[in-house]
């Protein structure tokens, strides 16, 4: 399962982000509310960790915008111990559990499972044209099958949730490998190139077409 946390203090994400991986969730990390938002209209999310005081955009806000835009991704939203209110806010807004800091990682682990839980049995698989993404065996098919590493994962399910639309290299770079990330902006071209060879291995009958100087997009092959 897909989790994205997104908490300001640096130090306790970077816990949180080690416990859950440990117990084998695949963890995005954001450090201000604008950041998650984006991410999680970007890519699919079985969880939401959201703290409530947040830099540039707060939790309580990243859940209104979220259940506005009909995004229904089960978040648990993260509290100072004695403010009753924000609890009471964060749940008005459509989050769907909370939990008080400091926190037992033991308690954590079950209201991730809890929130987790009510999400259906069906696996929602991202299609175009005669391919389709697998998220939860990495898997890319449409006449033959190959399996993605986890950073082709991310960029294809980016590609395809944008398909038709045209997308800088920048910000493929900031979706996929972050701000902070310490690789050349080449990269971006290597994955790239990667998942074209992919593409035409399985017979997908779909292109990454590059516009020089600008970025790539994602299309069915006419």
């Amino acid at each position: 399962m897909r989790i994205i946390i997104a908490e300001d203090e640096r130090d306790l994400a970077d816990a949180i982000k080690r416990v859950l991986e440990y117990n084998q969730y695949d963890v995005d990390v954001a450090h201000d509310g604008a950041a998650a938002l984006e991410l999680m209209r970007d890519f699919k999310y079985d969880g939401a960790i959201l703290d409530i005081m947040m830099p540039k955009m707060d939790g309580i806000t990243v859940v209104k915008e979220l259940r506005a835009s009909g995004n229904n991704t089960p978040v648990l939203i993260l509290t100072a111990k004695s403010e009753i209110d924000d609890r009471v806010l964060g749940l008005d807004a459509g989050a769907d559990d909370y939990l008080s800091k400091p926190f037992a990682i033991k308690e954590l682990l079950a209201r991730v499972r809890a929130i987790t839980r009510r999400k259906s049995d069906v696996v929602e698989q991202f299609k175009i044209g005669n391919t389709t993404l697998n998220p939860e065996t990495f898997e890319l098919s449409a006449r033959d099958s190959v399996r993605l590493t986890s950073k082709e994962f991310k960029l294809m399910e980016h590609l395809i949730i944008n398909k038709n639309a045209l997308l800088s290299t920048e910000r493929l770079m900031e979706s996929i490998w972050g701000s902070d990330a310490d690789v050349e902006i080449n990269v971006v071209w290597v994955f790239i190139s990667s998942l074209r060879k992919k593409l035409d291995a399985i017979g997908s009958s779909c292109s990454i077409k590059a516009v020089r100087g600008v970025g790539y997009k994602l299309e069915e092959s006419k």
